[in-house]
């Protein structure tokens, strides 16, 4: 089953409460927390007290809340953010020398494991570690913004990453972030995604959240 990972990166701050609530009510499963720290990556945005503000109102609809760490040293505040309600924290490659260490880490502190990598970061960097994740995360944009298209390119590097999941007979996710809309979806899927992070289709473009969301399910039905 395709799962859907609104970002709350592209949210209305101003009313993060009541947005939240249309993605719940709309039947998701996960909600995609984006933390930045202006130095990995040029932007800064959220920290484990926005996460733990909002972890009442996942739990009770059952929606997994997945923070993606898109900053350095994560192992710092793995912890923190575990105990503020994430069930999935996915680091990037390109940030833990000690890469082993972090997912151990994370996985003793609870949450389902994760690693991602950047758009020009081979894929060989997380072949080491692949039989030890839970998720992996393909970015098809360059992380720090919302808004940004997809990445032609990234769904070869899917499909790879597909492929040599199911050479190892592993059960982790397969995610993807960036760019992805109505009119891609399905491409992306085809490629071997099974959760798909959405910001701007979801929260942006003058239509409802839940119609959004609607939209990216009738793109699930569309051939590519």
């Amino acid at each position: 089953m395709i799962k859907l990972a609104p970002s709350i990166l592209s949210a209305d701050f101003g009313r993060l409460g009541a947005d939240i609530a249309e993605v719940v009510e709309s039947g998701v499963d996960w909600l995609h927390v984006d933390v930045m720290d202006g130095h990995f990556v040029p932007n800064i945005t959220i920290g484990p007290p926005v996460v733990s503000a909002i972890r009442d109102q996942c739990d009770a609809a059952g929606v997994l809340l997945d923070v993606h760490l898109m900053i350095e040293q994560p192992e710092r505040y793995v912890s923190d953010f575990v105990d503020a309600g994430a069930r999935v924290v996915t680091v990037h490659v390109e940030t833990c020398p000690h890469l082993h260490r972090t997912i151990q880490q994370i996985k003793s502190a609870g949450a389902l494991a994760g690693v991602t990598l950047n758009p020009a970061t081979p894929l060989s960097a997380v072949e080491e570690v692949l039989p030890l994740v839970d998720l992996v995360l393909v970015m098809s944009v360059n992380p720090g913004f919302g808004g940004q298209s997809y990445i032609p390119g990234s769904t070869r590097r899917i499909a790879a990453l597909r492929g040599k999941l199911d050479d190892l007979g592993s059960k982790a996710y397969l995610q993807v972030d960036g760019g992805v809309k109505p009119g891609n979806i399905r491409e992306v899927v085809d490629a071997g995604a099974n959760v798909i992070v959405a910001g701007s289709a979801v929260f942006r473009g003058g239509q409802s959240i839940a119609d959004n969301i609607e939209n990216l399910r009738a793109g699930l039905q569309l051939s590519v």
